[in-house]
């Protein structure tokens, strides 16, 4: 009875809530905490990476004779092509879905909650591109061309002179794979590259997987430098470097096209941003080892693909402008530069013997007709109003003139964005993006992985805070315009289409089932909880 009495004499105090977990936060009863917005969007991008490597066994750029067709397992998707597009098209939609909705968070938040932090997004484009990394390629049969162009030189023929077919046979393994267009066409690429071929030929032969592995493994090298350039490059233009990673090394277009589709921009753009990153911490002084190392770095991407060259010029015109920017800083400049181009390559031709036979191939991608091209676009106009007016075809003079022109008006362009570095008005690194854009849009060719030679420079700048939006936008339909197969479905036709309803089928599923998911994670503000401050917005210059 006296126990009771004393108890009842107590003072009401509130339990207080168990403590939570360390690392947690504390949530008011009655509350739940909201799931981390992001990690749907993460997990939609890996779903949809995983379905591509699926689709990719039967939708890809596979070598012929298909190595997986007839196992019991890994042979499924080779049965069935339709399904397998369907399947990939799925993938892809996924994942540009995924990367947008990310990037909108980052835009919107910077890198403050519910946007993903800097080490998410690194682990979540890792995570992404190892399914795309280890699946055959897709979008692309370049790397076949690699192959058969390294063997050349292996076998001390000049692969600037012969093409595939002439030097190696038509029934040779390496050119097999190659599309017809481009077996009787010489090599268009660089003796660095052409060298680094014959390494891989040393060790893989005939073997046409051993070689495709062993070029992408060539290519995430090159991405590799992309991920550590990225970064230094926009924090030396004040740009928040995870945006600038995201937006760059995390696009899909470099999923696709450098992670899958092996194209050896992955190593001349990695080249080429590691060689401005070190240029750029360059004093004044006359012999810099960063400036020459930084110079050195830029021609051996050249040796990779000529465009690189572009940006010696941005990196000289930043040195001279450092040391005064008269014009005899800038003759220096020039001069140490093409000193060191005139080395770099004079080692090469020691180690191929090529000379410089890659100038005379580097119109070969103008075979085709790429509706990308503006330049392209208008000559194509022009003949067939020639053909309407009577006049007759003349359709390849006219692409001649339009070309041409676009040539001369993107040297214009570069010309005028250097002297804007040179004088101090515009930061090397949006000069020199500026630039290879201009190049690849008035070009005669544009396929949509050239366009990463302005994007990822672009991305790392908040010279062009508006150019964001139209690279999401831009980035997101050129995923979707090459076919996975990595050619043309003029003998299957009705496969396409079957394959892209299918495809929209499959995703309005999936998305669906995401609503209701995110329907269900009602709770408060995380940032409005107790105990936590609320973290400021980033300036809105910075996007």
């Amino acid at each position: 009875m006296v126990a009771r009495e004393l108890d009842s004499a107590r003072p009401e105090v509130d339990e207080a809530p168990p403590a939570a977990p360390a690392g947690q936060l504390a949530v008011p009863a009655g509350q739940s905490v909201q799931r981390d917005p992001s990690r749907v969007a993460r997990r939609l991008g890996l779903m949809g990476t995983l379905l591509m490597a699926a689709g990719g066994l039967g939708a890809g750029a596979l070598p012929v004779p298909n190595p997986v067709f007839g196992l019991r397992l890994l042979g499924l998707p080779s049965r069935n092509a339709t399904i397998a597009i369907a399947v990939t098209y799925a993938g892809i939609g996924m994942l540009v879905l995924a990367w947008l909705w990310i990037g909108k968070m980052l835009r919107n938040n910077g890198a403050v909650p519910p946007a993903p932090t800097r080490a998410q997004l690194a682990r979540t484009g890792v995570m992404w591109a190892i399914p795309l990394a280890i699946a055959p390629p897709l979008f692309s049969r370049d790397v076949y061309s690699y192959l058969a162009q390294s063997a050349i030189l292996a076998r001390h023929l000049d692969p600037y002179v012969l093409g595939p077919a002439e030097a190696l046979g038509v029934d040779d393994p390496l050119t097999r794979s190659i599309p017809t267009i481009w077996r009787d066409t010489p090599a268009p690429y660089g003796p660095l590259f052409l060298l680094m071929g014959r390494g891989i030929t040393a060790i893989s032969g005939n073997d046409v997987v051993l070689g495709i592995f062993a070029h992408r493994v060539l290519a995430l090298c090159g991405l590799a430098l992309i991920i550590w350039a990225i970064p230094r490059l926009a924090r030396r233009c004040g740009l928040e470097p995870g945006l600038a990673l995201w937006l760059g090394a995390a696009n899909p277009l470099v999923l696709f096209h450098l992670v899958s589709g092996i194209h050896n921009e992955a190593l001349m753009l990695g080249l080429m941003l590691a060689g401005m990153e070190i240029g750029l911490r360059a004093g004044d002084r006359l012999l810099d080892i960063h400036f020459l190392t930084g110079g050195l770095l830029i021609v051996a991407g050249s040796a990779i693909k000529v465009p690189a060259l572009l940006a010696l010029g941005f990196l000289g015109m930043e040195w001279a402008r450092r040391r005064g920017g008269r014009v005899r800083d800038v003759a220096i400049a020039a001069g140490l530069l093409a000193a060191i181009t005139v080395l770099c390559y004079g080692l090469l031709d020691l180690a191929t013997g090529l000379g410089l036979g890659w100038a005379t191939t580097l119109d070969t991608p103008g075979l085709i007709r790429s509706w990308l091209s503006v330049s392209t676009d208008l000559g194509l106009l022009g003949g067939q109003i020639g053909i309407l007016g009577g006049l007759g075809d003349h359709t390849d003079s006219v692409l001649a003139l339009t070309r041409g022109i676009g040539l001369a008006a993107s040297a214009v362009v570069a010309g005028m964005l250097l002297l804007a570095v040179l004088r101090g008005r515009v930061d090397a690194i949006t000069g020199m993006g500026t630039a290879l854009g201009a190049v690849v849009l008035l070009g005669p060719i544009v396929h949509p992985w050239y366009l990463l030679w302005a994007a990822i420079p672009l991305a790392a700048t908040k010279g062009l805070p508006k150019y964001r939006r139209l690279a999401l936008a831009a980035s997101g339909v050129l995923a979707l315009v090459v076919p996975p197969t990595g050619a043309d479905f003029q003998f299957r036709a009705f496969q396409l289409p079957m394959a892209i309803i299918a495809a929209i089928v499959i995703l309005v599923l999936v998305l669906l089932v995401l609503r209701r998911q995110l329907a269900g994670q009602t709770g408060p503000d995380i940032d409005a909880l107790p105990g936590r401050a609320p973290v400021p917005a980033p300036p809105s210059t910075a996007h």
